[in-house]
């Protein structure tokens, strides 16, 4: 008997069925009660591009830790948030502290996708852009867009 080769082109094996790219939609289902206001999928596209763009200038910060510092310390930037971060007591408290500092906010759907989009295996659960001068273009575009989304109850 000989050994039936698989076609590369064929169907799926069912681990890379179920371990895929999930579709926003999908996303959706895992969100938190406070992931408002919510990105646009269209706006999630471009918050990952200018996530991208940002790495490779090291504009970002990552993490509740990190961010939170300097949020503190008064520096500026669009705020990214996963809306599937459990429990909602890891940060909860970083809206408050954007409001009260003026500080764009968004949600999005996926920590995961968050997480590679910032150049990391790990999912993360907060980043934060800075403005450069290489991506401004970009980063004004995001910030514009969600400055714009309706702010939460």
């Amino acid at each position: 008997m000989t050994k039936i080769k698989a076609d590369p082109d064929g169907p799926e094996t069912p681990a890379e069925a179920c371990c895929g790219e999930r579709t926003y939609h999908e996303l959706l289902v895992n969100l938190n009660p406070i992931a408002q206001p919510l990105a646009s999928r269209r706006l999630t596209r471009k918050l990952y591009k200018c996530i991208k763009k940002a790495v490779k200038q090291k504009q970002i910060r990552r993490g509740v830790k990190e961010v939170q510092k300097f949020v503190n310390k008064g520096e500026k930037g669009i705020m990214v948030l996963a809306g599937d971060t459990l429990p909602i007591e890891v940060y909860c408290h970083l809206p408050v502290m954007c409001e009260d500092r003026n500080l764009p906010y968004v949600y999005i759907p996926s920590k995961t996708d968050l997480g590679a989009a910032a150049g990391s295996k790990r999912p993360t659960c907060v980043i934060m852009v800075k403005p450069h001068e290489e991506y401004q273009e970009a980063y004004d575009e995001c910030l514009e867009e969600v400055q714009a989304l309706p702010p939460p109850l």
